[in-house]
């Protein structure tokens, strides 16, 4: 369900870095890359990079065949891989926030004060990702500094969702990081180190897919446009 057309509010003040994860195995998509399938006329990679697009700088966690879109990106988006591959979502984002911190301190700047964290098979979370940036917005300034995590019209807490303090999440990926310990680590374990408040976001802004059935019934597909018979996905 896109979002109407009209201007977008501006939330320039909001600094940010984004990671977007895109290399888990799709098992139940025949283990076909979910970052590529299409969704409107893009694949949800773009959509998901798209929604992103106010990022100082944006980290792809996903495999090499992703190069040429994550390149196609521009000079502020980079691939890297969780290490060993499929070793879940927390290594995946400890990857990428590791690739973001290490590129800023590059730059002798200091990392921004937020993360924006992103699964690409939600294919319309550009509603979730303004309603992120507006809570942080209005939380400029009051203590204490918390996480916001989107929460969908179930009730349902979405981690990989989520607007992440960066020191924070960086204190919980270091605490972590050691031989065998982000490898297969849930994200709730991740969590349980990170302070975060809940944020309503739009309905369907969060929704994933997981399946065919899924990707049926949102449009999404393979290449080619809009829904076919063999739709297809993103996580």
């Amino acid at each position: 369900m896109p979002l109407p057309d009209g201007p977008r509010p501006s939330f320039d003040n909001i600094a940010f870095n984004a990671i977007v994860l895109a290399g888990g195995r799709s098992s139940r998509l025949g283990g076909i890359s979910k970052a590529l399938l299409e969704t409107s006329g893009k694949t949800l990679l773009s959509a998901t990079l798209e929604a992103a697009s106010g990022a100082d700088g944006r980290a792809v966690a996903g495999p090499p065949e992703l190069r040429e879109a994550v390149g196609a990106a521009g000079d502020s988006t980079v691939l890297v891989r969780e290490d060993p591959p499929f070793s879940g979502p927390a290594a995946a984002v400890a990857a990428a926030w590791t690739a973001l911190a290490v590129r800023d301190e590059a730059a002798a700047r200091p990392s921004p004060e937020w993360t924006l964290v992103l699964a690409c098979d939600m294919p319309f979370i550009a509603g979730a990702v303004e309603a992120l940036l507006s809570a942080a917005h209005a939380s400029e300034g009051h203590a204490p500094p918390l996480s916001l995590l989107a929460v969908d019209e179930t009730g349902a807490v979405q981690p990989l969702a989520g607007l992440y303090r960066t020191a924070p999440l960086g204190a919980a990926i270091g605490f972590f990081d050691r031989p065998g310990g982000l490898d297969n680590l849930s994200m709730k374990r991740l969590l349980a180190r990170v302070q975060w408040r809940n944020v309503a976001v739009p309905t369907h802004s969060t929704t994933d897919i997981d399946t065919w059935e899924d990707a049926r019934r949102w449009s999404v597909g393979t290449s080619g446009a809009g829904e076919s018979d063999n739709p297809a996905a993103c996580k």
